[in-house]
């Protein structure tokens, strides 16, 4: 089929900035339509309407759900409603392009999980890194560092969020009861590569720093593989400049930014480093939407990179990191 001819028709649920760079980076991909957006708010809904030429607005879920105006949906609401979200569209047939952390935990996933099988739709976590070509040209050159021997990430950005629970106010990105946090927001970035490198460890060990609301600001995590290990940081109350590396016996790959890949260096043990960059890439965003497409329309219902194993495998990482930390969301005792 001519990828300029086929159209998938996309229901957005969230209106913050998250689905506007998703809209932006899904502009690149001439098979991507986006139809409709739901919110709580009709006026929410209209505004976010007008602002992208979004034709549908809906106020209800089930409603959007069972619309034959739209074929797929991609959800950017809070983690701790993905879900249930999630399994109400692929009831209805809709796949499911869903926002990174996938679901609160290990437990909501694989109902996820259960119920694309059995609806026989898509369902794919929107993790972009693992996706984009940077990360493929890790991959590519991996081989050439050698035997592996660590894994290093650090993500740690100081959110404005932070300064507004100092104050008193507490924000989505900080309640329990979203199942949000440091490691839901920015610390599933430095796992998921992890995970796609080399697959589930055998031992995780985490400490880390709680807030008043009682999820994490901040951790360190190392986990033990065989004859390999990793470590990763990740922090909202802290900032950090570390690159991220891959390190082996003949040299190391130093990535820029893994939660975005971009300026990729080799370097040999015994050479000059190399820049092996991708040069002109799309907006960072294409990628997980065109990798979803490209699933729908070959009739594939998982991703071979963002594979339902690889987010499960993740999740159980996070919710051990969370179990060692004393972090418990509400989602946990369902």
């Amino acid at each position: 089929m001519d990828c300029a001819a086929f159209k998938l028709r996309f229901g957005i649920i969230g209106t913050n900035f998250i689905s506007d760079w998703l809209l932006d980076g899904a502009a690149e991909d001439p098979r991507f339509e986006v139809t409709a957006i739901y919110s709580r708010s009709q006026d929410t809904a209209n505004a976010f309407a007008a602002k992208h030429n979004i034709p549908y607005t809906f106020v209800s879920l089930k409603k959007m759900a069972s619309s034959p105006l739209i074929d797929a949906v991609y959800i950017a609401s809070p983690t701790a409603l993905h879900s249930e979200q999630a399994i109400l569209f692929m009831k209805y047939g809709k796949h499911v392009l869903c926002e990174k952390p996938s679901a609160s935990n290990v437990r909501e996933l694989n109902l996820m999980i259960e119920a694309s099988r059995k609806y026989d739709v898509v369902f794919m976590e929107a993790m972009k890194s693992t996706l984009m070509p940077g990360f493929g040209i890790v991959l590519q050159h991996l081989p050439e560092i050698g035997t592996v021997r660590r894994y290093f990430a650090s993500y740690c950005q100081y959110s404005s969020r932070y300064d507004k629970l100092k104050a008193g106010e507490v924000m989505n990105a900080f309640k329990p009861e979203l199942s949000n946090g440091a490691m839901m927001d920015l610390g599933i970035y430095a796992i998921y590569p992890l995970v796609v490198l080399w697959g589930r460890p055998f031992k995780v060990s985490a400490v880390g720093t709680l807030l008043s609301t009682g999820v994490d600001g901040q951790g360190a995590v190392n986990l033990d593989y065989e004859a390999k290990s990793a470590t990763i940081l990740y922090s909202k109350i802290a900032d950090s400049s570390l690159p991220s590396e891959i390190q082996g016996e003949d040299g190391s790959i130093v990535i820029d930014k893994i939660q975005s890949p971009d300026r990729i260096l080799l370097k040999h043990r015994n050479g000059m480093p190399q820049d092996i960059s991708v040069a002109g890439r799309k907006n960072e965003y294409y990628y997980e939407v065109k990798e979803f497409i490209d699933l729908v329309q070959s009739g594939s219902r998982e991703s071979s990179v963002n594979s339902h194993m690889n987010s499960l495998i993740a999740l159980e990482i996070i919710d051990e990191v969370r179990r060692q930390l004393g972090v418990v969301y509400p989602a946990d005792k369902n």
